[in-house]
């Protein structure tokens, strides 16, 4: 019997307008059952799970529980993680097929060197090596043991992003660019129906429910735009 893909989304209560219309980008678009669990903070806190006080250079309140994913799951499985900012165009089964039991981990390995040293609301611009690849990220959390909640409070952020927590960098696997598109980051692309097209849209910068970003991607704005109106339109 299939059982419903687990997908954890990490949320800030800035950004809940972007969780609510992934959400629907989500389900709308799976031919499957999702699981879907918002990564709240302070219930992570409650659960005495998470426990650490806030980073001055993390930019979203996700930034560390993120780590806590193989945690939730008892160790068992396989996992999605994503940032609450993107916008998903295609079907999620299509990532959730692509799952490799040779790698503990497996993400879009882009080459980000950030050139602004500002992004969203103010917020920090860190650079580091391995940007981005945290951002949607397979877990086979059997694999990933050494992310206990101890380690994940404590750990440093370099260590935690930068997947210091493997043996090596032989243990992360690469995801196609499709299924992390950096908008405004990376060149416009074609997007999905098209074949190869971009699958999931992520706005790292900064997306259009932020008054100082709503234009970010340009059409690409636009279609954020018109998720939102059909998660929300009323029934007629």
């Amino acid at each position: 019997m299939s059982r419903p893909i687990p997908i954890f989304i990490g949320v800030d209560p800035r950004e809940r307008a972007a969780t609510n219309v992934l959400i629907d980008s989500l389900y709308q678009t799976s031919t499957q059952t999702l699981a879907i669990t918002p990564l709240d903070t302070p219930q992570l806190e409650c659960q005495g799970l998470y426990w650490r006080q806030r980073d001055p250079r993390q930019s979203t309140a996700f930034s560390f529980t993120r780590f806590l994913v193989p945690q939730l799951c008892g160790y068992q499985g396989w996992a999605i993680f994503m940032d609450c900012d993107m916008l998903c165009l295609s079907d999620i089964t299509e990532l959730w097929a692509l799952r490799d039991d040779r790698y503990a981990v497996m993400c879009v390995q882009h080459d980000h060197v950030p050139a602004e040293t500002v992004k969203f609301l103010g917020e920090r611009q860190s650079a580091y090596p391995k940007k981005n690849w945290s951002s949607l990220m397979l877990f086979n959390t059997s694999r990933c043991t050494a992310l206990t909640p101890d380690y994940v409070n404590t750990a440093s952020g370099l260590d935690l992003h930068r997947f210091h927590w493997l043996a090596g960098d032989h243990e992360i696997g690469a995801l196609p660019d499709r299924w992390n598109h950096l908008v405004d980051v990376q060149a416009p692309p074609q997007l999905a129906p098209e074949p190869g097209g971009a699958a999931l849209l992520h706005w790292t910068l900064g997306g259009p429910w932020f008054r100082e970003s709503r234009t970010m991607g340009g059409p690409l704005a636009a279609r954020w735009y018109a998720a939102r109106d059909d998660a929300t339109r009323l029934w007629d």
